[in-house]
């Protein structure tokens, strides 16, 4: 078995968000440096669970997330730019979710209760307006 089919497999095994990668695994797979993960940890960009001594553990997501931050720099934005960035994201992804849930609750109360404004309505006559006011000074120009 050589290094590829290795690295296919432990992919296949695990969730995404299972952290199971030491740093000089994530730092292959992200082609980051050991001491960029570490640093990016420190900043809060990317914070990967711990192991029992307390070493970092990576999963899926979190070599995803690494590999998103080397893109954004590599775009030119610092790291100050890109924690801002992560954290609007975040909050982006968390009101969608909201939103979501909220769009069923409404739906779910106006199929239960449809409002009557909603309702079909027969069609009102219409009616046109005449000022008899008009009519009048006709009828005294006339005379």
């Amino acid at each position: 078995m050589n290094e590829n089919e290795i690295e296919e497999e432990n992919f296949a095994t695990h969730s995404d968000d299972e952290a199971v990668y030491v740093i000089s695994i994530a730092s292959q797979l992200s082609g980051l440096h050991p001491q960029t993960l570490r640093q990016y940890d420190r900043m809060g960009l990317v914070s990967p669970d711990r192991a029992t001594g307390r070493g970092r553990r990576y999963s899926l997501r979190d070599i995803a997330s690494l590999r998103n931050v080397q893109r954004l720099v590599g775009d030119g934005i610092n790291l100050a730019g890109i924690k801002r960035i992560i954290e609007l994201e975040s909050a982006v992804a968390t009101m969608a979710l909201e939103m979501a849930k909220l769009r069923t609750e409404v739906d779910a109360l106006i199929e239960a209760n449809p409002p009557k404004s909603l309702m079909r309505r027969s069609n009102p006559p219409i009616v046109l307006y005449q000022d008899p006011l008009v009519g009048q000074a006709k009828e005294d120009d006339s005379q």
